[in-house]
C-alpha cells in the first residue's frame, strides 16, 4: 500500500481500494493492514480517530493525530494525486 510516511515509528499510508470514502490514512506499526486504525483528514476540520482497531496507546494516538494535523495538506493533495482525483 502507499506510504505517505512515518511519524513517532508508526507508518502513515492509503488502502488503494477506498478511493470512495473521504480523505484518510491508515496508521500501523509493522505491515500495514486493512484493518489498521483509521484516522479521517477532513481538508476543512481537525483529524479524527474513526476507529482504533490496531489498538493504537491513546498517548500516541493523540500525537498522531497532532501530527497528521501539521501535515494535513500534505496528505490531502498525496491523497488527491494517488486516487487520481482532483
Amino acid at each position: 500500500m502507499p506510504t505517505w510516511g512515518e511519524l513517532f515509528g508508526y507508518r502513515i499510508y492509503f488502502w488503494s481500494r477506498e478511493d470512495n470514502e473521504p480523505i484518510h490514512v491508515h496508521v500501523c506499526k509493522g505491515t500495514p493492514t486493512e484493518n489498521a486504525t483509521k484516522i479521517w483528514v477532513p481538508p476543512n476540520g481537525n483529524p479524527v480517530v474513526a476507529h482504533n482497531n490496531g489498538r493504537i496507546p491513546q498517548k500516541d494516538l493523540t500525537r498522531l493525530l497532532k501530527g497528521i494535523a501539521a501535515n494535513k495538506e500534505s496528505i490531502v493533495f498525496a491523497w488527491y494525486q494517488h486516487f487520481g482525483l482532483k
